[in-house]
């Protein structure tokens, strides 16, 4: 199984003053595609700790996906850092001078060149037609930041990613977590291959006191294991416990 890591680069997400969406999406369409999302990073615009970070997920994952610091302006320092990450100098790439200078026209100033300025051997993959590309070096993807740009390079290149999807089941019921935390323990033994979560609601207007989801990419033993899980909470709170269980086929 095809497993990422995605790095979220930007002073703005850790000062609260721009709220992430690149996260919460890339974490959502990576499921869908069958690809496990093993950790997340937020990470200042400083680029010794986008290095430090990017050798960290590239330990953790198969593939890394970067989204910011691929603009014009001081604090863009996210392609220098891979760089720097793979110890390959900083190239000016022609393909890319000549997409800034079109889109930009008379407007064009060093700053903005700046964008040209690559990983020496950094593969340009433009899945849709946008200035600026993807930039791959080995199993690091860096993506623009900007959530509309992140998400149409994303969705344009997204196939390559696919694999066996995920299959879950989903339990809402009228328990509290604490009280059904002993019967989940002995279920995630019973099924180690799978991965059961547990999410509490609160308030007057909650539809249910808490989710039970079971997961994995096993349709068979998902299905086991929600047959399993049924028969113990009938068995242990009865059938008013058991609100709704939903089928869907991926997360």
């Amino acid at each position: 199984m095809k497993t990422a890591a995605v790095l979220a680069i930007g002073n703005e997400l850790l000062s609260g003053k721009t709220r992430d969406s690149n996260m919460h999406y890339l974490a959502g369409e990576l499921r869908r595609l069958g690809v496990a999302l093993r950790l997340s990073l937020f990470v200042r615009d400083e680029e010794e700790e986008i290095v430090e970070a990017l050798h960290y997920a590239r330990r953790k994952a198969d593939l890394v996906l970067t989204t910011g610091g691929v603009g014009p302006t001081h604090d863009d320092v996210t392609l220098s850092a891979v760089a720097r990450a793979f110890g390959r100098p900083l190239v000016r790439e022609p393909r890319l001078v000549d997409a800034i200078r079109e889109y930009y026209g008379e407007r064009v100033n060093p700053e903005v060149l700046r964008m040209a300025e690559v990983p020496e051997g950094a593969e340009l993959l433009q899945p849709a037609p946008f200035f600026v590309p993807v930039f791959r070096v080995e199993n690091v993807y860096c993506f623009p930041g900007v959530p509309e740009a992140c998400r149409l390079l994303f969705d344009a290149w997204k196939e390559v990613l696919r694999q066996s999807p995920f299959h879950s089941l989903r339990c809402e019921l009228d328990v509290e977590e604490g009280d059904l935390a002993p019967l989940l323990q002995r279920l995630q033994a019973e099924f180690p291959a799978l991965e059961l979560g547990s999410y509490p609601r609160f308030g007057d207007q909650a539809p249910y006191r808490v989710l039970v989801t079971v997961e994995g990419k096993d349709r068979p033993l998902v299905d086991r294991a929600g047959a399993a899980l049924i028969d113990q909470l009938r068995s242990c709170f009865g059938d008013d416990a058991l609100l709704r269980v939903v089928h869907p086929d991926t997360p």
